[in-house]
């Protein structure tokens, strides 16, 4: 019978240097909150702004009605409101479609407007909400690419039996 060495693990920092994978993480956990931060000033600038216009999303609107437009969603609705009171003014046609000396293309033409407003500013509260994803994301990515720099390295030994 043949006494096998002992052995045992070893937990050794890793060979490589990984300064530049730490930094990555940092970097990626900093601009994660930078994101989350500027789109919640964003989200809160449209939001001022859209309460400041003071409009009200009208009774005969599919939802909210009565309530002040003050998020993606009643100005979502309030421009589906402008887009119906125009059609019905128009009889059913769109801008392009009436004769340029029609009276009523001018009033068409500015619900086209304030439509087109709305719509910017429910494509600003995705974009918010989109960047403060991307921020949690980077987040999580750097906070992972720093645990595992951080983590160490075991070693497992193994030693072989002579051949006899």
């Amino acid at each position: 019978m043949t006494d096998a060495p002992a052995t045992a693990d070893a937990i050794e920092p890793p060979v490589k240097r990984v300064g530049l994978v730490k930094a990555a993480g940092i970097l990626g956990i900093l601009a994660g909150i930078l994101l989350i931060v500027v789109a919640i000033i964003a989200w809160i600038a449209v939001t001022s702004q859209l309460t400041a216009e003071n409009i009200t999303v009208p009774d005969d609107a599919s939802a909210f009605a009565g309530q002040q437009v003050t998020g993606p969603l009643t100005a979502y609705v309030q421009a589906e409101t402008i887009n119906k009171h125009a059609l019905e003014a128009s009889g059913g046609k769109t801008y392009a479609e009436l004769d340029q000396d029609d009276p009523v293309r001018n009033t068409v033409m500015q619900a086209s407007f304030l439509r087109a407003s709305l719509y910017t500013s429910v494509v600003a509260y995705g974009v918010c909400l989109f960047a403060a994803a991307v921020g949690v994301l980077a987040i999580l990515f750097g906070w992972a690419i720093r645990r595992l720099a951080d983590t160490p390295v075991v070693i497992k030994r193994t030693a072989f039996a002579a051949a006899p």
